[in-house]
């Protein structure tokens, strides 16, 4: 079982947990644009591939995966899923499983906007979103919507763009300033209409990350949920899994609605009681090895799946009440190519 990871950048945790489950029956391969990659450390075989926008990037993956014998290829950045979704097809005909949801999923979680419909649409709540700069305007001005607002890119990734603002002089100010940044950012390609930032409310209160699993046939099988306690560079710094019926059912509402592959990345934000579903990504997140480290094991199951076998759904669901925390370690990922 060779086991392919793109876009491996910093989830050098995530490689880990595979090389466990595949030990000596196979090989963990992985590629960024840059070999200094943290997770490329892991790998039994590390490659340098361009930017996912560049022409020759999914032939360059799709030779990796022929010359590698790769078996199951797990996609780790936001930006190549519809890249992948849309090739699938050309993968399975080497015989590789691209753990990657249908292009329809990948739309609905890409774009932030598709996302609040989709929420809404289950009859969950999410907060107050617009995309038109005007709309946004008459909705605070008629008391729809209110300051504190959060400015971000409609279709993003991590944290890049995430702007607050308090009143209107900032948001006109703050509003043109992102999109000039968008526009120069890799995100530029990625932002297919005018309207490509998007307007929102704050949620003030508990936020948690939910890792809702469904199979490989997009069947939901269980979630874990953690109450984030800290957060860095957009991402979950510690984290403690909680038991809680309502939160777990509105992931398995969510899992069962959208028919994802694999894992799925969502975070909640709590106020006065209710819960106000933020954001669905389609693939494995930082907060991830929070729901790992209590008991989770979701590479044990895709393997399995890949394999033609099951799991039980327990191993989906943590020991609640585990608290964690990242740290930083430092890693020696080799030298610099090509030094003058």
């Amino acid at each position: 079982m060779n086991i392919l990871f793109t876009c491996a950048g910093r989830r050098r945790y995530l490689l880990k947990y595979f090389k466990e489950i595949i030990g000596g029956s196979g090989k963990i391969v992985a590629t960024d644009m840059q070999l200094s990659a943290p997770a490329l450390t892991v790998a039994d075989v590390k490659v340098q591939v361009p930017q996912v926008y560049a022409e020759d990037y999914i032939p360059a993956i799709l030779q990796i995966c022929k010359k590698q014998l790769i078996d199951i290829l797990i996609p780790l950045n936001d930006l190549e899923l519809p890249i992948l979704a849309e090739r699938k097809s050309d993968f399975e005909a080497i015989g590789v499983k691209v753990i990657v949801s249908e292009p329809r999923v990948i739309d609905i979680c890409f774009d932030k906007y598709k996302t609040a419909q989709f929420i809404e649409s289950l009859g969950l709540k999410t907060p107050e979103t617009y995309v038109d700069y005007n709309e946004a305007i008459a909705a605070i001005k008629a008391g729809r919507l209110n300051f504190p607002l959060i400015l971000k890119p409609r279709w993003g990734s991590g944290s890049i763009g995430l702007e607050f603002v308090d009143d209107f002089d900032e948001l006109e100010i703050v509003y043109k300033l992102n999109r000039k940044k968008v526009m120069k950012s890799i995100l530029a390609t990625a932002s297919v209409d005018d309207n490509f930032i998007l307007i929102q409310e704050v949620i003030k209160g508990p936020e948690y990350g939910l890792d809702i699993v469904n199979d490989l046939d997009g069947k939901y099988r269980g979630v874990s949920v953690k109450q984030k306690l800290a957060m860095r560079s957009g991402e979950t710094d510690k984290a403690i899994t909680v038991d809680n019926a309502d939160i777990r059912e509105i992931g398995a509402t969510i899992g069962k609605a959208l028919g994802h592959i694999g894992n799925l990345d969502c975070d909640v934000l709590e106020r006065d009681g209710e819960y106000y579903v933020l954001e669905l990504n389609p693939r494995f997140g930082g907060g991830y090895p929070f729901s790992q480290e209590a008991g989770v094991n979701i590479p044990k199951a895709i393997v399995a799946w890949v394999k033609g076998e099951d799991v039980d759904d327990s191993i989906f669901f943590p020991h609640y009440d585990a608290m964690f925390s990242k740290c930083d370690i430092l890693l020696n990922v080799g030298q610099l190519q090509n030094r003058t």
